[in-house]
């Protein structure tokens, strides 16, 4: 039966690892994912029986609201409790081998062996192929919209265990805790548990299904999806039967305000779009260079009266990560303009650092700036940002200086991890 899979050690020890290894705040009962151990080896007998026997019970979830990237409003979260974690961890090892080879290969997002890259790389393909007019469609709030009974549905078509669907039904309507009080759930699978992307994706298959019936070229992560058509009309056509579809078979909603029909060159697609060209190619969306910038902003305000070099240190995991997830584009001359950014910002950090003129032009003279130059540049009218574009300081503190520091070359970086489509 499929209960005793769940609980099996093997399982549990591997769901265990992948809990505490993932960390994670504290859920409702305070308990941390260090305490997890200590917990399991006194109570877990009894936590086993209550899920052989069908009568365990979730913990209400611990509201968290998070604000969402660009800060247009908040993501609203469900903290499940450490051990509810665990539970959840061990039952998706399980359901995962029996729903995922049963995806579409169009689905990437929250699956094994899949990932944002092959989505991008799957949508680049479709454009490439003429498909010119993309219907980025949005649904609003999932997983707070979720419907249990149309989910459930659709989990009872390959789980015959009735203990695993109760628990996963259990699951759905625990609780949310805020402030001390629990409010019941009739909706949506709260974001924050290791189960939620499963159970989404097992939702939206119905819609991916549905696309491939009618023969579309689609991408889905998550649920992100973009179908890809050759004309405005086809595609405002897919969106109104596609909206209907929606609300009448999985009882979700599309968001019309984020929804459109449009040329991908004015979309994005996790992070990325594309130029004009009849063969197009990746880039990073302005959006996407502008969160960057505003996380990188608050790292250098903290750098304020630290040294250069552990201000780069903190900065340098950042930009290679940054670099690596979007090596797929081809449009390069962005990371050499973030590049110069990221000097300037780091020559404006150590101009506000040396704070008075005397200091400056002392400063600047120290570093080979001829003197005349150096005071007239320390005693100039012009704020930190305008004069850390001066020449004179971009000699006493040049590029070279700033690499042997450690600051990475952003442009060398992306050379060096890029792939072709």
């Amino acid at each position: 039966m499929l209960m005793e899979q769940v609980v099996c050690r093997e399982n549990m020890l591997a769901a265990y690892r992948r809990v505490v290894r993932n960390k994670g705040a504290a859920g409702a009962d305070g308990m941390t994912a260090g305490e997890l151990w200590g917990f399991c080896q006194a109570h877990w007998e009894g936590v086993r029986e209550q899920l052989l026997g069908g009568t365990y019970c979730p913990q209400p979830v611990r509201k968290v609201e998070i604000p969402k990237p660009g800060g247009k409003g908040v993501r609203m979260l469900g903290i499940p409790t450490v051990l509810d974690r665990l539970i959840q961890q061990a039952l998706g090892q399980v359901l995962t081998p029996i729903f995922d080879p049963t995806f579409s290969e169009q689905s990437f997002g929250f699956r094994p062996g899949r990932s944002a890259h092959q989505a991008v790389r799957s949508a680049w393909s479709h454009m490439a192929q003429g498909y010119r007019w993309m219907v980025d469609m949005d649904l609003e709030k999932l997983f707070d919209r979720v419907n249990h009974d149309v989910l459930m549905a659709r989990v009872a078509r390959r789980v015959k265990d009735r203990r695993v669907i109760v628990l996963i039904y259990r699951f759905l309507r625990c609780g949310m805790m805020e402030g001390g009080v629990v409010s019941p759930r009739v909706e949506g699978t709260p974001q924050g548990g290791p189960l939620s992307p499963l159970l989404s994706n097992i939702l939206l298959d119905d819609l991916d299904k549905e696309l491939e019936r009618r023969g579309h070229r689609f991408v889905r992560y998550a649920d992100d999806c973009n179908i890809y058509v050759r004309s405005k009309r086809a595609g405002e056509r897919v969106l109104r039967r596609l909206e209907r579809y929606l609300r009448e078979r999985l009882r979700l909603t599309v968001n019309r305000d984020k929804s459109a029909v449009d040329r991908p060159w004015n979309r994005k697609f996790l992070g990325y779009s594309v130029t004009v060209h009849r063969r197009p190619k990746l880039k990073v969306a302005p959006e996407s260079i502008r969160r960057l910038k505003q996380k990188l902003r608050d790292t250098f305000r903290r750098g304020r009266g630290r040294h250069i070099a552990r201000l780069i240190a903190e900065l340098t995991p950042q930009l290679r990560g940054w670099v690596a997830y979007f090596r797929l584009s081809e449009v390069k001359g962005v990371f050499e303009e973030l590049d110069q950014w990221v000097r300037r910002k780091l020559r404006r950090v150590l101009w506000k650092q040396w704070k008075r003129p005397r200091t400056r032009a002392r400063e600047l003279a120290k570093r080979g700036v001829d003197r005349e130059q150096a005071c007239r540049t320390a005693y100039s009218g012009y704020g930190p940002w305008r004069c850390a574009r001066f020449s004179a300081l971009n000699r006493a503190i040049p590029t070279s200086a700033l690499r042997r520091l450690g600051l990475v070359n952003l442009l060398e970086e992306h050379r060096r991890l890029v792939s072709p489509c």
